[in-house]
């Protein structure tokens, strides 16, 4: 199963900022003045952005001559369903637009969808269907931050089906409107 994300730099660079461990095991920073990778979710301090550089596969970051951090040991798995998992996120990255159902999900990777959301919940703490809001939702993030696309247009570019749970699943998980969302990257800059 093909495992790779299809991040933007800047995205991958907020998730290393937020120490998403939603993304752990998906790609991997690697520092150039130090010479170590971590994963995304390390509490390690962050490096200035210009030495960073990502990696999808742990066997191309090893051979670039990274070696692995001792805080967040990213060549260590930490679940025995780490392979099932990693193929379950990374086809949730990139089929987050589509329609997809947990039985959908399960025909992907080959197991019951009963034992799909276990597995999923035991190492991620949460369902396939909140993870894929999560992706969703922090793909709207981006680009209300980076385009000047309308929030109806970022809502089914999302892959969201209705405008009423786009803002109410952007609200839960944001704490703020997306148009207030928007406006609140503005005064920043």
């Amino acid at each position: 199963m093909d495992s790779t994300v299809n991040l933007s730099f800047d995205e991958m660079w907020e998730k290393i900022m937020a120490c998403d461990r939603t993304y752990d095991g998906l790609f991997f920073t690697a520092v150039k003045t130090t010479k170590i990778y971590c994963r995304p979710s390390c509490r390690s301090r962050k490096p200035k952005k210009i030495n960073v550089a990502f990696y999808d596969d742990i066997t191309k970051v090893e051979q670039a001559g990274f070696r692995a951090c001792k805080r967040c040991q990213p060549e260590v798995e930490h679940s025995p369903h780490a392979q099932l998992i990693k193929a379950v996120t990374s086809f949730l990255m990139k089929e987050y637009k589509q329609s997809l159902t947990l039985q959908h999900i399960a025909n992907h990777v080959g197991i019951s969808p009963f034992h799909l959301e276990r597995l999923f919940k035991q190492a991620t703490a949460e369902t396939p269907r909140t993870y894929l809001e999560k992706i969703r939702i922090d793909k709207a993030a981006h680009l209300l931050k980076s385009t000047n696309l309308t929030i109806l247009e970022i809502c089914f570019e999302t892959g969201f089906r209705s405008s009423s749970n786009f803002y109410k699943v952007f609200r839960r998980q944001k704490k703020c409107s997306p148009t207030e969302y928007r406006s609140l990257q503005y005064k920043e800059l």
